[in-house]
């Protein structure tokens, strides 16, 4: 049993649930969260948006699934990013469960 989370801009929404489908996880929740990133270290003329802190609109996926499934789930992850010209990936991170009940 593994714990998968995925985190991506809102603009990725139907992409994942895509995703989590085709890789057979049926069951996940998901939550509207705010990203920042913190632009204060880059010059002025590389930060197009010339504000020192950046907030996107994002999603986060997560779910109690087996190893095969949530590993089908990195691959087509990478290979969607892979394929994207924009900054923002998918996100995914599986991490081991211990226990659970």
């Amino acid at each position: 049993m593994k714990l998968l989370i995925v985190t991506a801009i809102k603009v990725f929404e139907k992409e994942v649930k895509q995703m989590l489908k085709k890789s057979g996880i049926k069951t996940f929740s998901f939550t509207d969260i705010n990203g920042y990133r913190d632009l204060t270290e880059e010059s002025v003329e590389s930060n197009w948006f010339a504000s020192e802190m950046n907030e996107n609109e994002s999603l986060m996926f997560y779910s109690f699934a087996d190893k095969e499934k949530t590993e089908l789930l990195f691959n087509y992850a990478n290979e969607f990013n892979s394929k994207q010209k924009t900054k923002s990936k998918i996100h995914v991170v599986i991490l081991n469960v211990e226990k659970s009940n």
